[in-house]
């Protein structure tokens, strides 16, 4: 569907990860005339040093895993020695490849996403950008350079992301003491990696590290790694962790962290001192809305600095809207995506559903994976709503015990009585992939007796979704014989 305007309307936008993106793709679906300003290339911070990047590690070290336990599936490696007897060879990782690999993958979906900006009839513009008043993007060639161009518009969109949070005791210095967006430029394994941070970031790395070959020490300031998230994945992926040989150091504050001859050495609020070869310095992440104009413009900011949005990704300022890891609504890539259309599907009268928190599907890129989406376990149990929960166990899969996959579940929770499915969970290779159906269940509203009657192959990862469902069957004597 196309709208049609009396003028052609303008839009300019400031930041072209996935929110600035996709709201200039939509925009000039629309037929306005769409500018973009990024100064490190399409695809932002999230393609060229963030989501795509370490997702392509993760990627690295799935398959070294999988080589690795081969074995158990009658699989075995051998080379010939001088006597001609067979050798076991030992896996090894070309940590300057695999980074050559991440960087050369990540610049290129940026290259292939401003081919389709290009292609849609958007200008991109390559400098800094900052509202002035609230009508207009002024383009410099940094910060605080020299003003080159003025772009005039009807809506405003800004989709400037968020950068590494840095501690004044643990300043990084992107040889040893390292943030995300610098360990690509590594050229050999970390002999030891210590991570600090057990949330999203640094259990992600963690897991990866670990998996290629590094030893690992995790630093957590809670009891448990993944705070905040569903208590039987996180007791999941510790298990796997120990198993794999990390330390992992719970109820633990890192004070400082600093450089000791070819190593560094992290100190605990207790004293205590860990000395390794690395460390990575995931401790969350500030939004890139400081010297942009945003106050000046009206635009009301939380105390973190985040940009206030409303469900349809609206600032306080009506023509200007915002999308992304600046706001305060949830920072993930496909959140920024679908906040970036909304925003002008808004702007422009077409038809638009508010974002829902609940309905968001979100995966954590361990090893297994663990997604989730809608309302969970402990929601029920701190009284926010009625309901069921039911759990299984991938171990008895029959496709899973094919793969030799031991560790995971999924996990359903749909409402008392009527059985409609609100949330669920599944860790587990490629859950990113598997939680799909479940989040349609909860978007479409669908009860467990519908989720069951839809035929999963056999045998596929997926049967335990319809096997959850099916133990869910709510009895309605009054439902009509097909």
């Amino acid at each position: 569907m196309s709208l049609s305007f009396e003028r052609t309307q303008s839009v300019a936008i400031i930041g072209g990860g996935p929110g600035g993106y996709e709201a200039a793709l939509a925009a000039a679906q629309l037929g306005a005339d769409v500018t973009l300003v990024e100064r490190a290339g399409v695809g932002g911070s999230a393609v060229i040093t963030d989501v795509v990047p370490s997702k392509t590690l993760i990627a690295t070290a799935d398959a070294a895993v999988a080589i690795a336990d081969a074995g158990e599936l009658g699989v075995q490696l051998f080379a010939k020695g001088g006597d001609g007897r067979p050798l076991k060879p030992e896996i090894a990782i070309n940590l300057a490849q695999v980074n050559k690999r991440v960087l050369a993958l990540a610049r290129q979906q940026s290259e292939d996403m401003r081919g389709s900006l290009l292609q849609a009839g958007v200008t991109i513009l390559e400098g800094h950008g900052r509202i002035e008043d609230d009508n207009a993007v002024v383009v410099s060639t940094g910060p605080g350079g020299t003003d080159f161009d003025r772009i005039e518009a009807d809506t405003l969109v800004v989709s400037v992301g968020a950068s590494p949070r840095e501690l004044s005791s643990a300043k990084p210095d992107g040889e040893r003491i390292l943030t995300w967006t610098q360990l690509y430029d590594m050229k050999t394994l970390p002999e030891h990696l210590i991570v600090v941070g057990s949330g999203v970031t640094g259990a992600e790395f963690a897991s990866a590290y670990m998996n290629l070959g590094s030893k690992v020490t995790l630093i957590s300031s809670r009891d448990q790694v993944l705070p905040g998230e569903d208590k039987d994945a996180a007791a999941v992926i510790e298990s796997v962790f120990l198993r794999g040989g990390m330390t992992l150091l719970p109820k633990s504050r890192a004070k400082s962290v600093v450089r000791e001859g070819d190593g560094v050495v992290v100190t605990l609020s207790d004293g205590t001192r860990v000395e390794g070869s690395h460390c990575l310095m995931a401790v969350g992440s500030i939004p890139n809305t400081a010297g942009i104009g945003l106050e000046q413009a009206g635009v009301q900011l939380t105390q973190s600095g985040h940009i206030r949005v409303n469900r349809v990704a609206r600032t306080s300022v009506p023509n200007i809207y915002a999308a992304g890891d600046c706001t305060n609504f949830f920072p993930l890539a496909s959140v920024a995506a679908m906040q970036g259309r909304t925003a002008v599907f808004h702007a422009f009268g077409d038809v638009v559903i508010p974002l829902e928190k609940r309905r968001i599907t979100a995966n954590i890129f361990t090893a297994p994976e663990i997604a989730t989406v809608g309302w969970g376990e402990e929601d029920i149990a701190a009284g926010h709503l009625g309901g069921v929960v039911h759990k299984l166990p991938l171990s008895s899969n029959p496709r899973a015990k094919m793969m030799g996959i031991s560790d995971g579940f999924v996990k359903l929770i749909a409402r008392d009585g009527t059985g409609t499915v609100v949330g669920g969970v599944i860790v587990g290779p490629r859950a990113s992939e598997l939680i799909y159906p479940i989040a349609i269940a909860v978007e479409r509203r669908l009860t467990v007796d519908q989720v069951s009657r839809v035929f999963a192959v056999y045998p596929s990862l997926a049967g335990t979704i319809t096997d959850a469902a099916r133990a869910m069957h709510i009895v309605d004597r009054d439902e009509p014989e097909e």
